[in-house]
């Protein structure tokens, strides 16, 4: 259809009066194709940005085009600050300087479909309904990442679904945080297995962690989704 409205436009201007100025009627054809060439030209880029944009599902292009609004009501602008925040140590987007892999990042969206290779076109394995949960990047193709979660369980989700932030979730049993990295400090609360929270600092075996809007200390290796010897604040 592009290529018929310019062919269109040229045959206008090669069958006007030879030396003489177009008539009002080819004014008013010339303006009407043009204004569809355009038209045209703009659908075509914008169908191209959209599928480019991330996951084919219905939920996942929403929160792709959003970068990783979701309907927690979170906004781009607050995601787009918390990963410039923590790029030195969850960085899921596109730098001339990338962080080595493995490394950890977190679930943007709280719907994210993870499929078997970096693509639409291959099918999804398992869907996530869980924003913040703590994944680990372990190669990269384009704008996918393939992710493995706390039970090793592999697939590949688009770099908007992903944030930098950084979380942790509780491994083995009941874990006691503490209000300082101590064992014998005074204990602040105690969290199951599978409860998330945000990572803020780890130094020597401990971590700080926000759980529930409260911060407090944990031993390192009672949490997955840092490693043995990072260290951060």
């Amino acid at each position: 259809m592009f290529h018929r409205l310019r062919h269109f436009v040229v045959d206008l201007v090669r069958h006007r009066p030879h030396g003489g100025p177009a008539t009002p009627r080819a004014h008013t054809a010339m303006a009407i194709a043009m204004a569809a060439i355009l038209a045209a030209g703009t659908l075509m880029t914008s169908g191209t940005a959209s599928h480019a944009a991330g996951d084919a599902g219905p939920s996942d292009a929403a929160q792709a085009d959003s970068s990783g609004a979701d309907s927690s009501g979170a906004g781009a602008t607050e995601a787009a600050g918390e990963d410039a925040a923590s790029e030195s140590r969850g960085w899921v987007g596109r730098s001339a300087e990338r962080p080595p892999l493995p490394r950890f990042v977190s679930m943007r969206s709280a719907e994210v479909n993870v499929r078997t290779g970096p693509g639409t076109r291959y099918p999804v394995s398992v869907i996530y309904h869980r924003r913040d949960l703590p994944v680990e990047i372990t190669a990269e193709y384009e704008n996918w990442r393939k992710i493995r979660d706390v039970e090793g369980a592999e697939g590949w989700a688009h770099m908007s679904l992903l944030s930098g932030r950084r979380t942790a979730i509780i491994t083995g049993e009941v874990r006691t945080l503490y209000d300082r990295p101590s064992a014998d400090a005074v204990a602040l609360l105690r969290a199951e297995p599978g409860v998330v929270g945000r990572v803020m600092a780890c130094e020597r075996n401990w971590c700080e962690m926000d759980i529930a809007s409260t911060r407090a200390w944990i031993r390192r290796d009672e949490i997955w989704g840092v490693y043995p010897d990072e260290d951060f604040r």
